[in-house]
């Protein structure tokens, strides 16, 4: 309950809320901009949180297994063994209660930003491995979600727009049923008619094996040639979800007044279609847009798994046979940051894309 007794500013408590919400109302932008990030940093801390201890309560300890695996190579003898355990622990910084382990990971992930050493590839930090893989999940779901995203807006807007009945029905039909059918499938095809029997394109790895990756006309050409089949298996069902959200955005604002009176004014379809009927249409996908981009630094695991692909579903499928927790918990995480940083980034711009939507 606010009261009116006065700060060392000689201001009560109802005086510092009226200016507060004066600042707020003369300064929109702002005060929701830091409100929301508010909201994000304090839904990343409590995401963090939960991965934590959701990996520290799971029975088991991975450090004894990956001892024990040397010690029956005849790596270690038993002392040793114990010796090792009790170096590794305090490397992996599990030599505490749960709560100092807790407040280490916290202090090493958000102020060292470090993840800590992988226990897969030791030494090398986690960040290290997972920094080697994001490149490539990004270039080929960021860059196959928006191909997706463009063709799915396209043709979604020629399908609801067509004035055929009968052809509309036939391509939606068609549409409903590819889009149920998993990216992994579609992938299984393509590898088995074009790598397999053809011999078109090549049906594992990101790039030559032979080829130097560097910088070089001959690296990228590779790398476009081997990424070709992931990116199409993910195009084709991909488009197909964005057609027909785009098609039922369009065919549910059809004959409404400010079309009808665009239409008597004399202006061409293509003018309608263009200027008044996809400028309602495109806000909503662009939301999904930023929403389904900030999922793929999930990685694609099947598809990537399918083809031998370097990304981040790959590195986590290996993770999680190996137990390497430091990995798999940096790969969760970077998961959960892409997807609030983009629903952060989506808050923000909406308002200032559509002016019917306030700052709250």
């Amino acid at each position: 309950m606010i009261t009116s007794k006065p700060d060392r500013l000689g201001l009560s408590g109802r005086q510092v809320l009226s200016a507060y919400r004066s600042w707020r109302t003369a300064h929109p932008l702002i005060a929701y901009a830091i409100r929301r990030f508010i909201a994000y940093l304090f839904t990343l801390w409590a995401a963090f949180t939960v991965t934590f201890f959701f990996f520290r309560l799971i029975p088991g300890n991975p450090i004894a297994g990956y001892i024990q695996s040397l010690q029956a190579k005849q790596v270690y003898n038993a002392q040793a063994s114990v010796d090792m355990v009790k170096y590794y622990n305090r490397i992996f910084g599990l030599d505490g209660n749960l709560f100092q382990q807790y407040t280490h990971y916290m202090y090493q992930v958000f102020i060292q930003h470090d993840l800590g050493p992988s226990l897969l590839s030791f030494p090398t930090p986690s960040q290290v491995l997972i920094m080697r893989a994001l490149p490539w999940t990004i270039g080929l779901l960021g860059l196959a979600t928006i191909i997706a995203w463009v063709l799915g807006i396209i043709f979604g807007a020629l399908l609801g727009w067509k004035r055929d009945k009968k052809v509309a029905d036939w391509v939606t039909n068609i549409t409903i049923g590819l889009s149920h059918i998993p990216y992994y499938f579609v992938a299984l095809i393509l590898v088995f008619f074009l790598a397999y029997q053809m011999n078109l394109f090549p049906s594992t790895a990101a790039y030559d094996p032979g080829i130097d990756p560097a910088i070089s006309w001959d690296f990228i050409e590779s790398v476009v040639e081997h990424g070709l089949l992931p990116a199409f298996s993910i195009v084709v069902i991909g488009m197909c979800g964005w057609m027909l959200s785009t098609r039922m955005l369009l065919v549910t604002i059809l004959g409404e007044d400010y079309l009808t009176f665009a239409e008597a004014k004399g202006l061409k379809p293509r003018q309608i279609l263009m200027r008044y009927a996809l400028r309602n249409c495109y806000l909503p996908q662009i939301t999904g847009l930023g929403i389904t981009l900030g999922t793929i630094f999930n990685g694609n695991v099947l598809v990537e798994q399918l083809f031998v692909y370097p990304g981040i579903g790959n590195l986590f499928v290996t993770a999680v046979q190996q137990l390497d927790y430091n990995t798999i918990q940096g790969i969760v995480a970077l998961a959960i940051f892409g997807v609030l940083t983009a629903n952060l980034i989506i808050d923000l711009l909406l308002p200032a894309l559509d002016p019917r939507v306030k700052y709250a």
